[in-house]
């Protein structure tokens, strides 16, 4: 048994185990001087500290500071060999997407050095945590061959304190070799599909449907085959531009579409009237210079169930800081702090099929979550790019604290 006590605010996002839409994104149920117990991992009780339980416990003293759930970043592309730091400096003198490609950049530059590499790892595992995220989401997607999408997804399984729920994206880019037989590409990913089912490595699969990635039709055929193996389904949709994109989420009941940059107000009414979860990315937009994100304000507004994720990859979003993210939400997608922080845990959950036990701190839920030095929760995305994040707890284990570190037995 062990207490965490005097919390100034324990935000518990106690509530329904599923993504919380409209208003019920506002609603964080936040306990003033709150308290948890934990035992055996999970949340044994939640309330405020004069009424806890067992005061005999050792305890962790948060006085002054926030508790949140930790945050589930539901997207990220974190297994990979080599940054793409030319390609970033590239982009700032002008140079077009065309050209880098010619140059060997892009997709393809990860997919040739992880092809290159012998051992693979989920990257800064210790720096999510460091930053308060206790779970991910993470993609294979730079191998686009039997060989290194199964190497990519087993370096997943190898990571053991950073929870990371891995997704099969064998449809990422049309591998060059392959420039002259797209079909011949597709017919392989649907037979690595039955690979990737075999040997239990990927719960999801995503395709990138996006013009000059992989048609809707080509999507359909994938996420058929995918869901006919018993898979689930997430998917990258109308980023750049619009290529009906959530209504294809939609028809394929997809557990999230991703991205969201180029939606239609069609593929926004889709999205609201189903189950599918928007995971917006707002932090791609931001390092591609972009001005235009994704509408999240009247995606809530509309009734969709929307959360955020960090996008971590070496090419396009390098960054592992959820609360960077909650600060591009509220500043440029128009989110509340309370919102983005909703989207960031329990809508995370949702997003991965972890509502039941991750992204909210109430009796039976996995004990994740992180200690904030500030006073109030707003505060953690009115600060840009600050790291508050004190201390980790994952399955109510103290695995990070900042002044001491990662627990050598979790480094």
């Amino acid at each position: 048994m062990m207490n965490i006590i005097h919390a100034k605010q324990l935000v518990t996002l106690a509530g329904p185990p599923r993504a919380r839409r409209g208003k019920e994104m506002r609603d964080l149920r936040i306990i003033d001087d709150g308290a948890i117990s934990i035992e055996g991992g999970k949340v044994a009780w939640a309330g405020k500290t004069d009424d806890l339980p067992d005061r005999q416990a050792e305890s962790f003293d948060a006085s002054g500071k926030v508790l949140l759930p930790g945050f589930v970043d539901s997207h990220t592309h974190a297994v990979f060999v080599r940054p793409r730091a030319d390609e970033f400096e590239w982009r700032i003198e002008g140079t077009p997407y065309m050209e880098i490609l010619a140059r060997g950049g892009g997709i393809l530059n990860s997919v040739r050095t992880v092809r290159e590499c012998t051992t693979l790892s989920v990257r800064f595992a210790d720096r999510f945590l460091e930053h308060g995220t206790t779970t991910i989401e993470a993609k294979s997607g730079y191998g686009l061959n039997r060989e290194h999408e199964l190497r990519m997804l087993e370096a997943m399984q190898l990571e053991h304190t950073l929870e990371v729920i891995p997704t099969y994206l064998g449809a990422h880019a049309l591998p060059a070799e392959f420039n002259d037989n797209r079909d011949v590409f597709i017919n392989q990913v649907l037979d690595d599909l039955e690979a990737v089912r075999a040997r239990n490595l990927a719960e999801f699969c995503d395709v990138f449907v996006e013009p000059g990635a992989f048609t809707v039709d080509e999507g359909r055929r994938i996420f058929t085959k995918a869901k006919s193996l018993g898979m689930h389904i997430k998917m990258h949709a109308d980023e750049f531009k619009s290529s009906d994109g959530a209504s294809l989420a939609a028809e394929v009941g997809a557990v999230s579409a991703d991205h969201l940059g180029a939606v239609t107000d069609e593929g926004i009414t889709r999205l609201a009237n189903s189950e599918v979860v928007a995971t917006l990315l707002p932090s791609t937009l931001f390092m591609l210079g972009e001005t235009r994100y994704a509408p999240a304000r009247k995606m809530i507004e509309r009734g969709a169930a929307v959360a955020l994720a960090t996008d971590f990859n070496p090419g396009t979003s390098p960054t592992v800081n959820m609360q960077f993210v909650m600060t591009l939400a509220c500043s440029q997608m128009r989110m509340t702090p309370a919102e983005a922080i909703c989207a960031s845990t329990i809508n995370g959950a949702a997003a991965v099929r972890r509502a039941d036990r991750l992204g909210s701190i109430e009796p039976g839920k996995q004990a994740d979550f992180a200690v904030y030095d500030v006073g109030d929760y707003r505060e953690i995305p009115y600060y840009a790019a600050v790291n508050f994040c004190i201390a980790t707890f994952k399955r109510g284990v103290l695995i990070y604290a900042k002044d001491r570190g990662m627990r050598p037995e979790f480094q």
